[in-house]
């Protein structure tokens, strides 16, 4: 930091977004009710911090780097409804936020380097949350919603689709932010289920299932979860063995996991 100016950081991915117009964008899709809890990762220089802390709600923000802790704390410093958090979003208990009978909404600018990581983190604390809206690489967004039969379409597909319903709103262009990143930008809308839209006996093994199947993405299922699932076991679920994981629907992979986990009783 240099006459009260930050520099981003290399190390902590910081791309700070500048573009009024996107930060508008972001506001009218976010739909805040006055009163609600929301919390805010990555703020940087609180570009977005400013107009939601003017929305009457009870904001917290979650900021790894010092330097911009100190910097946001002198500049909203006369914001009561605003808490910030010196933490590590990815090692951080969101849940605690959340007061009985609370759902939090939370938005972000997600690093790039680690945003798969911090989206399951938070799907950990999915039964406190609303929603979120996160700005991500446009291809992590396009993988999130992809479905069955496209490239993109793989393990961060079905995780996420299993747990939440995914939008993308809006793409955004690398000169929005300083520095201008390499690649598109977007932003995403994901909702909690309230119950999974299929069901799953086993987290665990769903997770291991999902994992290998993908693990290879050119093998056929028959040779990527041959440690798993026998010939007859596909057929008795009406499942190709000879289709590929990106080709297998939430469902499909649901009554794998859900035959897997009975057989191991």
């Amino acid at each position: 930091m240099t006459n009260g100016t930050h520099y981003a950081r290399k190390r902590f991915g910081q791309n700070f977004l500048h573009d009024h117009s996107v930060i508008a964008n972001i506001l009218a899709n976010l739909q805040i009710k006055s009163d609600e809890h929301w919390v805010e990762i990555g703020p940087g220089q609180g570009a977005l911090t400013a107009p939601l802390l003017d929305k009457n709600i009870t904001l917290d923000v979650v900021e790894l780097d010092r330097d911009l802790v100190g910097l946001l704390r002198t500049k909203f410093k006369d914001k009561p409804n605003l808490t910030i958090h010196s933490a590590d979003a990815l090692k951080f208990e969101f849940a605690k936020l959340a007061k009985p009978d609370e759902k939090l909404h939370i938005v972000g600018n997600l690093p790039y380097n680690i945003s798969t990581p911090l989206l399951f983190h938070l799907l950990d604390n999915a039964g406190s949350i609303a929603a979120m809206y996160f700005m991500l690489q446009k291809e992590v967004v396009d993988r999130i919603c992809a479905v069955p039969g496209s490239k993109k379409y793989g393990r961060l597909s079905v995780m996420m689709q299993y747990h939440c319903t995914a939008e993308c709103l809006f793409d955004v262009y690398p000169e929005s932010f300083d520095p201008a990143p390499k690649v598109m930008s977007a932003i995403i809308k994901l909702i909690p289920h309230p119950t999974p839209p299929v069901l799953v006996n086993d987290k665990a093994v769903f997770k291991q299932l999902v994992t290998q199947a993908f693990s290879q993405r050119r093998k056929t299922l028959r040779n990527s979860l041959k440690t798993l699932v026998s010939e007859k076991g596909f057929v008795s679920l009406g499942i190709d063995p000879n289709a590929r994981a990106e080709t297998i629907s939430l469902l499909d992979f649901a009554n794998l996991s859900n035959a897997l986990s009975d057989d191991e009783r």
